[in-house]
């Protein structure tokens, strides 16, 4: 905090008058949205935040929304490099603290969010479903993954070693909220679970599961209660530091 002193005019005077300023900007908080979704699914958690006195940015995956022409070709590969560019345009906000990031990700935009904090400064990660991949599927066309292939891969035992999102989340040293789904039928338990075994390096360990909740959030009651849970972390972790 440091102070600045301006002269207010008032009717024919002038009074002293002492701003006083914080020396860093506000926390940036950047959402990944899951595959087949849009930055329409964040906008009234972003606007919530937003409230709180952040700055969000929501935006839309190459293969989504305005681009879905591209959803057959479009690779994670290129996916990072959409996170990359969100990432940096949020920190180029002039209001923006640079050492206070946080990435909110769903499914497969949890998946990207991980592996953005390898190339990015995150101080706070939440992952809601986070989906897995393999490693060899990083340039090929998401769309065209084999479906049975998938599941059987994240029904299995994960080690960091074994797979780059992992990996990045065995080196995160921030905050990490991670949330499962009781009814999930595409990102299954043992996935969460491999996520969770992976941050050993993280500052603090938040894990919840939204009783009822399919993968989606299709119903408002499971939406409400991921909102309140992401809402009360946000509070306590990025507000709470500041």
């Amino acid at each position: 905090m440091h102070c600045e002193t301006i002269c207010i005019a008032v009717d024919e005077d002038h009074i002293d008058g002492t701003f006083a300023v914080p020396r860093t900007g506000v926390p940036g908080v950047l959402f990944l949205h899951g595959w087949t979704g849009s930055q329409q699914g964040d906008l009234t958690r972003a606007r919530e935040i937003a409230a709180l006195g952040c700055v969000c940015l929501t935006f839309d995956l190459r293969g989504h929304a305005a681009t879905e022409a591209m959803r057959m070709s479009v690779t994670p590969r290129k996916n990072l490099h959409d996170a990359v560019a969100a990432y940096d345009a949020l920190v180029g906000h002039p209001m923006v603290d640079r050492s206070a990031i946080a990435v909110i990700g769903s499914s497969y935009g949890a998946y990207l969010a991980t592996i953005l904090s390898s190339y990015r400064p995150v101080r706070w990660l939440s992952l809601r479903v986070p989906a897995l991949y393999r490693d060899e599927h990083w340039s090929l066309a998401k769309e065209q993954l084999d479906r049975l292939d998938l599941t059987n891969y994240r029904n299995s035992q994960v080690s960091p070693e074994e797979n780059r999102a992992l990996a990045a989340c065995a080196r995160f040293q921030g905050d990490v909220l991670a949330i499962e789904s009781e009814f999930d039928d595409l990102v299954p338990h043992m996935t969460v679970a491999n996520y969770v075994a992976a941050f050993r390096q993280a500052r603090s360990m938040t894990y919840r599961v939204i009783q009822g909740a399919d993968h989606a959030l299709s119903e408002k009651e499971t939406r409400a209660a991921y909102s309140a849970v992401l809402l009360g972390w946000i509070r306590e972790m990025v507000l709470g530091a500041r």
